[in-house]
């Protein structure tokens, strides 16, 4: 195991951390944390000077931080945990690297390109038992987490009978998000898909979380390429049916959209609940006239972001089994994702177990 003497940053014991890659852009959200002294961070791995560069002169970073290697950096630094902010086909290579050494990864969603790497990736996991958890922006909403809570203690509306997740923006390249990110992000091998993994994650990750961990006998997914002049290798739209006993789950996926949508609606027995974006929970019950909208109160420390809930996780606060950064949670959402994609590709719905037959095949 590596060791296991942490800072204290803040009121709360930090992990030593290190991070894998520079090329997914939501790594400014870490380094902005270590730039506050929220964080500390003790070797980054990067082979890209110029990246390197960008990120040392923005955040002020010494350049005794930077390694060409990441097993270099492990074998120098001996972080406690890494943080991997590079291309999802990445993914697995880092936890290779990492779990025999005994070092906890997190990886941004989804947790790999398929599921093979998936299951690859959670075999070392359990091996050399190390926490291999998986991030995502909407975890972290205080208006997801209040209607997690409310489903999953039944309260105001009954059963869960329809979910629908709708996760989507104009396009990364509209939006504005580095070349970098872009190059493995519309790149079918580096990123496993375009909108149907990069947003669909969200989707199957919450609708997983609200079934309790229970796997969708079928999933059905259409998969659209509205602007293939910008992104003319993968698709730029999707949507995706899973189909549980007493359940169905929509997830719509795009690159194609005029705003920014993160958001989560579940319909049950007597009762609707709305988590609208990250503050703004909209809910009506079987007899109300109107719906109600309420702002929902920021989450607690260590479930307000990601590095506190790692730092938690490691430190023994916090048992993530089932939680939507857990792996068991994420092993279906690649489930769901890899049928999604199969589906698409042979435009016919996909019941997993004989996507399992055919993986056991391979």
């Amino acid at each position: 195991m590596a060791e296991t003497e942490n800072a204290t940053v803040g009121n709360r014991r930090s992990l030593k951390v290190a991070l894998a890659g520079l090329s997914h852009d939501h790594v400014q959200g870490v380094l902005q944390r270590y730039q506050e002294g929220k964080i500390s961070i003790v070797g980054i791995a990067e082979q890209d000077e110029e990246l390197v560069q960008r990120y040392q002169k923005q955040f002020h970073l010494p350049k005794s931080l930077f390694y060409k290697s990441l097993s270099r950096l492990l074998q120098i630094r001996k972080p406690v945990a890494v943080m991997a902010f590079n291309a999802i086909a990445g993914h697995v290579g880092v936890v290779e690297k990492c779990a025999p050494l005994g070092i906890h990864v997190m990886v941004e969603k989804p947790l790999a390109t398929s599921l093979q790497d998936a299951e690859h990736m959670a075999k070392l996991a359990r091996q050399h038992n190390i926490y291999l958890l998986t991030n995502y922006e909407t975890t972290w909403y205080p208006s997801n987490q209040e209607v997690l809570i409310m489903v999953n203690h039944k309260l105001n509306i009954g059963e869960v009978r329809k979910m629908v997740v709708h996760d989507g923006n104009a396009g990364p390249k509209e939006i504005g998000c580095s070349a970098e990110f872009l190059d493995w992000l519309t790149d079918p091998e580096m990123n496993g898909g375009g909108a149907i993994m990069d947003f669909g994650c969200y989707g199957a990750n919450l609708m997983t979380c609200l079934m309790q961990g229970q796997r969708p006998k079928a999933v059905t997914a259409v998969t659209r390429q509205l602007k293939p002049h910008v992104y003319p290798d993968v698709d730029d739209d999707a949507t995706i049916l899973l189909e549980y006993p007493k359940a169905t789950g929509i997830i719509e996926a795009s690159w194609n959209w005029p705003f920014d949508i993160k958001d989560l609606e579940v319909y049950g027995e007597s009762g609707y609940l709305q988590a609208v974006n990250h503050d703004f929970l909209r809910k009506k019950g079987a007899g109300d006239e109107t719906y109600r909208v309420e702002r929902i109160e920021s989450l607690a420390e260590p479930y307000e972001d990601y590095t506190s809930y790692f730092a938690a996780v490691v430190n023994g606060e916090i048992k993530p089994k089932g939680d939507l950064s857990s792996l068991e949670n994420n092993l279906i959402v690649m489930e769901i994702l890899e049928a999604a994609r199969q589906s698409a590709r042979e435009e016919r719905r996909v019941v997993l177990e004989e996507q399992e037959k055919h993986l056991a095949e391979d």
